[in-house]
């Protein structure tokens, strides 16, 4: 896997192309800020990184979609990716093309048909990655996982802040949980396991746990068998008090007790009706109508009871009154006309004054009122009469409620008690069942045993097909090649220490010396120019090996700004325009030539085929120099992003 070329559209459609040489090496130089750097974020960005790391700027601005057209064997695949929007700092969407050789996409039809997950595991798979499954011991707590794709990102990237770092080899080791995972994925993706060995190991595991459980099952039957009569004595005895069987003498055999159990699995729990819980809600709600019905009786009754009392009265004292003023002749009727007369008077005097006439009209009202008061008692018993019946017939019928709502409660109290009893024989039918299926006959043992021993056998097969396991001596051992490597490369750029035994520590992720005295570490040697020497030994090493071994690490690797070290100050690199001139004048150019000329021969020789693409401020006359460059040095910022883009 190869990176043929770089896409990037405008906003108005525009393209850009950035070819590079599948084989050998690839320099772009020039100027700083003219987008050197941003090329390997948009080649991570399009391999299946969400995370968006173009700087901001010009770029950002300018790029509505990224692009990067990657050459397999065969095939290209084309993986595009728009640019988040413009409050996020990530985007999953891509789009996919693949085919023998692809034609670059029209603005227009830039459209997504896939994520990044779908990216990775394309990639992965085209890259050769087996199936696997990181090697996680039982007693840790991290999970197992797949190594793809993005775990190539390590070995794939120096950065320029990376690059001659004295305490980060591999790009990203600074992040959590990524040294682990660096630690748990070099070994799968250097080969430690055969390619099968995932599968291999998935069947052996299946194997080994279908042994375990049938071991397990046979232990269980044998216990079982021990304790088989006191077991269903007492399963026997819990069914009678339920009143699943009859109560009796225990049956003397196992035979007769096993017998009885198998009785007990045909029962059927009795019929139980369902609560009437909405009779008992209607009959609450009659009570209470029948409750307020009887109090406005009673009410009623009272205020009839009150108001006779009081007419009572007043009848009783006005008839009190009126038989003592007859007594005194104040009260003369005329015996023939029934009339009143004047009083205290036999005869009538037939007075015609107004004094007298309104004398004799009240005394006639008198008479009226005594008269209508004393008529209307009758009236008012009856009426206390009828309230008072009908407030009794209202208590009984209340009286009759409050037993028919007592009746239903018990009534509903018993189809509780019967569904408890069914539900506790349930109970006891269902350990019955368990027991039955749990009981395995003597005869049956010589099955599981049979099984067991097939089992054990396969297992065997299994484990000899994969043989000891010698992965940790197979790593010991590919780490011995590449740290040998490794010193030809620091000899190469005379790295201080270059005279001994340089090892790379997968346990630290580190470079280190071996002297007589003790080791040293990369982060304890001095100058930037040491610490470039090593991360460039190990990588370089890492990809010797997966290169000539034929490994699923992509073909190519991504140096940003490596020379920075061989120019006298970090202001005069940055200074440097990418011009031979300023190359020759301001760095050691001895170095600066070894360190391409390890690259070169690295690319046209010791891997021949492999891609190194390198963005740069130096530059050199050398015609292999020259004609590795990818284009004109760039020299107006931002020479990545045209200028006539809006």
């Amino acid at each position: 896997m190869k990176i043929r070329e770089i896409l990037l559209y405008s906003h108005e459609g525009d393209l850009r192309h950035l070819s590079f040489n599948l084989q050998g090496l690839n320099i772009i130089t020039g100027r700083s800020s003219t987008g050197k750097s941003a090329i390997s974020e948009i080649v991570e960005y399009c391999m299946g990184r969400s995370t968006f790391q173009v700087p901001e700027g010009t770029i950002r601005d300018k790029v509505s979609w990224y692009g990067v057209i990657f050459q397999f064997t065969g095939e290209q695949v084309l993986i595009a990716k728009p640019a988040p929007a413009s409050n996020a700092s990530s985007c999953s969407r891509a789009m996919i093309r693949r085919g023998g050789n692809i034609e670059v996409p029209e603005f227009g039809d830039l459209l997504c048909n896939a994520d990044d997950d779908a990216v990775v595991s394309l990639l992965s798979e085209m890259l050769g990655i087996p199936e696997n499954q990181t090697a996680v011991a039982t007693e840790h707590s991290r999970s197992s996982f797949s190594a793809n794709v993005k775990h190539t990102f390590y070995y794939l990237f120096q950065k320029q802040g990376l690059i001659a770092n004295k305490d980060l080899l591999f790009y990203r080791q600074n992040e959590p949980h990524i040294p682990q995972a660096i630690k748990d994925t070099f070994p799968i993706l250097m080969g430690i396991a055969p390619d099968d060995s995932y599968e291999k190991e998935t069947k052996l595991r299946t194997a080994r746990r279908d042994l375990k459980l049938l071991q397990k099952k046979l232990s269980d039957a044998r216990e079982f068998s021990d304790q088989l009569n006191i077991r269903a004595v007492s399963l026997l005895s819990e069914a009678q008090q339920v009143g699943i069987v009859s109560t009796g003498a225990m049956p003397d055999t196992t035979e007769s007790i096993l017998s009885e159990l198998q009785a007990v699995e045909s029962w059927k729990p009795a019929p139980v009706p369902d609560e009437d819980v909405a009779r008992i809600a209607s009959i609450e709600d009659e009570i209470d109508q029948l409750r307020k019905l009887r109090r406005s009786l009673e009410e009623n009754l009272k205020a009839t009871i009150q108001f006779t009392e009081r007419e009572n009265g007043f009848t009783d004292e006005a008839s009190e009154q009126k038989s003592r003023l007859e007594s005194i002749k104040a009260l003369p009727r005329n015996r023939q006309t029934g009339e009143w007369q004047w009083p205290f008077s036999e005869l009538n005097l037939g007075m015609q004054t107004s004094i007298a006439e309104a004398i004799l009209g009240e005394l006639k009202s008198l008479e009226n009122e005594l008269e209508a008061v004393t008529g209307a008692r009758p009236k008012m018993e009856k009426l206390i009469r009828e309230l008072t019946e009908e407030k009794d017939r209202i208590s009984e019928k209340h009286r009759a409620k409050h037993e028919e709502l007592a009746a239903a409660i018990a009534a509903n109290e018993k189809i509780a008690q019967m569904g408890n009893r069914n539900a506790a024989a349930a109970r006891i039918v269902g350990r019955v069942s368990l027991f039955l299926e749990t009981y395995t006959p003597e005869n049956d043992f010589r099955e599981l045993e049979e099984r067991i021993e097939n089992k054990i056998r396969q297992v065997k097969l299994l484990e000899d097909d994969i043989g000891a396991d010698n992965s940790q001596e197979r790593l010991i051992s590919i780490l011995n090649i590449i740290s040998n490597q490794m010193r030809t490369y620091s000899e190469y750029l005379d790295a201080e220490f270059s005279d001994r035994p340089l090892r790379l520590d997968l346990s630290r992720l580190t470079v280190v010396i071996d002297r007589n005295e003790r080791p040293i570490y990369m982060n304890n040697t001095g100058g930037g120019a040491n610490h470039l020497a090593y991360h460039l030994a190990a990588l370089l090493s890492i990809h010797h090996y997966s290169f000539t071994h034929s490994r699923p690490i992509p073909s190519f690797l991504m140096l940003d700004q490596p020379t920075q070290v061989y120019f006298p100050s970090e202001e005069r690199y940055k200074a440097s325009s990418g011009s031979v001139e300023d190359t020759e004048r301001d760095s050691d150019l001895e170095k600066v030539r070894s360190l391409f000329e390890m690259l070169y021969r690295f690319c046209t020789e010791e891997c021949k085929g492999f891609q190194i693409i390198v963005s740069e401020h130096a530059n050199m006359r050398d015609k292999w120099f020259q004609e590795s460059l990818v284009e004109e040095p760039w020299t107006k910022p931002p020479a990545l992003i045209p200028d006539d883009w809006t």
